[in-house]
């Protein structure tokens, strides 16, 4: 293994391990200010949804992509904290038996399933809005105009034009299969998106030029592209104990993928075709890159 993949494994562990004793900490029954109460069903709902596993590779790409451009680390962990809560959100609702309908998560039950519908959906519900808080609150030390250009990128990546507008897309899929393009804007709407914003977001903390946004933001795009190329690969080819999830689910409800449209030794020809796309993308900062460029080869090399 070389000394860049082992370097970027164990900041990917060291990250994970401080984004989840924050979530850990943001989410204590003691009530915030301007809070009236925190009701431990729910709470404990939350807390269950955010810290039952996984990589935080979105909250590690948000630091690291800090990192790059000088950005203050402990504010980065936060907005890393706050998109954890809103990819986690989408998680828990996209369980429901509405929608995917899953009984297992990273190898556990649901939500829904621990808990119940309802408690389900309003856990989803309430990590969505302290994602927000947590940008805005006093301790994510940023000048406020970086705080709101945050809420609204962040707005924009989770919402009617982003994720939530993707997975409604990928409902009607369901019923009619899209074609090219319209898999691929569903892709970079449903799982593109908040990995565009975890990207992007490095170059609002630091407050950089615009051009270090437009270069992050596509070296966001690119790594998306290609995350949601390797998860369909997978679909196809591992299996419910490796992934902790269910596999075989998009074929058998007859949803369009890249891979199936195209088959497998293309999918796998333009997953790194993408990879290439953004470690060039990253060239210009040269070294001082070579964790965010490690990612992206982790993102297409993935098992689960």
């Amino acid at each position: 293994m070389d000394a860049n993949r082992v370097t970027f494994e164990t900041r990917l562990k060291h990250n994970a391990r401080e984004i989840e004793a924050l979530l850990d900490a943001l989410l204590l029954p003691n009530s915030l200010s301007d809070e009236i109460a925190r009701p431990e069903t729910l709470r404990s709902a939350m807390h269950y949804a955010v810290l039952n596993g996984g990589k935080r590779l979105r909250p590690f790409l948000v630091v690291e992509s800090a990192a790059l451009l000088g950005g203050d680390a402990e504010a980065a962990l936060r907005v890393g904290a706050a998109l954890e809560c809103v990819h986690c959100y989408s998680l828990v609702h996209d369980d429901l038996p509405a929608m995917d309908d899953d009984d297992l998560r990273r190898g556990k039950p649901t939500v829904h399933i621990k808990f119940d519908e309802a408690t389900a959906i309003l856990a989803g519900d309430s990590l969505l809005t302290y994602a927000f808080d947590i940008i805005a609150a006093p301790e994510t030390a940023l000048p406020d105009t970086s705080k709101a250009a945050l809420v609204l990128a962040l707005a924009r990546a989770a919402g009617l034009g982003g994720m939530a507008g993707g997975q409604a897309l990928d409902l009607a899929a369901e019923r009619q299969a899209p074609d090219e393009a319209g898999i691929i804007r569903l892709q970079a709407m449903k799982t593109g998106a908040l990995i565009r914003f975890a990207c992007e977001a490095g170059a609002l903390i630091s407050a950089s030029p615009p051009e270090d946004r437009r270069r992050l933001r596509a070296f966001g795009e690119k790594i998306g592209l290609a995350f949601q190329l390797a998860d369909d690969i997978l679909d196809l080819t591992s299996d419910a104990a490796t992934m902790g999830k269910a596999t075989g689910k998009d074929a058998a409800r007859g949803k369009g993928t890249l891979v199936a449209l195209h088959g497998m030794e293309w999918a796998e020809t333009e997953l790194r075709r993408h990879v290439a796309d953004a470690e060039t993308l990253l060239a210009p900062y040269g070294a001082r890159a070579s964790t965010l460029i490690a990612a992206a080869q982790f993102i297409a090399d993935r098992k689960s």
